[in-house]
């Protein structure tokens, strides 16, 4: 019987992040639940593609936008189950058993991880213990996250939407019974580090509300990136 879950990253000119978040993922390979990995890439100058083919991984290409990058990655994708990250994660030991336990015990649930990031101090305790405060109120976890979701359940829900930003919280605005992973994915605090971890928060609530209130993500991403 062939292993449950396909592993799905999107990856631009990742060749830093990514072979530190593929070795987080050994453990789920020992313990029988990676059947693939999916790198779905939009265009890597840097040597992104010799990584993931070196851990064997289906290289997917086209055009960069999260969004879409995501969606050929899922439609290739042949586990029962999808399990979705961002380069830059480091999913915390302990994770696959966490999983495997979903999996017998979640009746069929999405799943996410709770929010970390791989920094110390006030900044990162306050920006992460939002994200999981709103994950758990409001159903609304990013990307960062994780997504642990069956096929099926992505299929019906329409899959993620070919859009720059926000393609993670489209998705998950549609799903139901979110559930929360014991066990934490360790993320990237560079970004926050450059901006500065109130400035750059703030920035990303504002951009969601931006969004529920209508702005494009072509609009968004824009903004986003300047």
């Amino acid at each position: 019987m062939p292993a449950p879950v396909s592993i799905v990253i999107p990856t631009l000119n990742a060749a830093e992040e990514l072979p530190a978040a593929l070795e987080h993922l050994m453990e789920g390979l020992a313990a029988g639940l990676i059947r693939e990995l999916v790198i779905s890439d939009g265009g890597s100058s840097d040597d992104t593609r010799a990584i993931a083919e070196a851990a064997g991984a289906e290289w997917i290409s086209g055009a960069p936008s999260r969004g879409g990058q995501l969606r050929r990655g899922c439609a290739a994708a042949k586990g029962d189950w999808l399990l979705v990250l961002h380069a830059d994660t480091h999913l915390q030991p302990g994770w696959a058993a966490a999983v495997a336990q979903h999996l017998t015990d979640g009746q069929g649930e999405p799943a996410y991880f709770r929010l970390r990031f791989r920094a110390r101090g006030l900044g990162p305790g306050w920006v992460a213990g939002w994200a999981n405060l709103r994950s758990r109120l409001f159903g609304l976890p990013y990307g960062d996250q994780g997504l642990l979701i069956r096929r099926g359940t992505y299929q019906d829900a329409g899959g993620y939407p070919d859009q720059p930003l926000m393609e993670d919280v489209a998705l998950v605005r549609r799903l139901e019974g979110l559930t929360a992973l014991p066990c934490a994915a360790l993320t990237s605090a560079m970004r926050y580090q450059k901006a500065g971890w109130m400035t750059r928060g703030a920035r990303n609530l504002w951009t969601l509300t931006r969004y529920f209130l209508g702005t494009s993500p072509e609009k968004l991403a824009h903004s986003y990136r300047k």
